[in-house]
């Protein structure tokens, strides 16, 4: 599994970035330009993953590295974003609350 840290992310017009979280922790906080698709929906929205690269981060890391396990799995490719959300905005990468 690919993994890389919230400050490796490329611009995000420039790639996709899957946010796993469920909509009330989307609703607290978000990163402007992420698509959320739930972990725990994600099997009805595998038709909206993109093809090639794309990233996918979640609160700390965990549901992100296990989704990107699986759909490496099943042939996608996936990148974890390692620390996740909370991560991302503590390296000062912008968020919206």
């Amino acid at each position: 599994m690919n993994s890389v840290n919230p400050s490796d992310v490329p611009s995000l017009d420039q790639v996709v970035l899957i946010d796993v979280r469920e909509p009330d922790e989307v609703a607290e906080v978000r990163i402007p330009g992420a698509v959320n698709l739930p972990m725990s929906s994600l099997n009805e929205h595998l038709d909206e993953l993109p093809d090639g690269e794309f990233y996918v981060i979640c609160h700390a890391g965990g549901r992100s590295a296990k989704v990107s396990q699986a759909l490496e799995a099943a042939g996608h490719r996936p990148i974890n974003v390692l620390g996740g959300i909370t991560q991302w905005e503590a390296d000062g990468l912008a968020v919206e609350r």
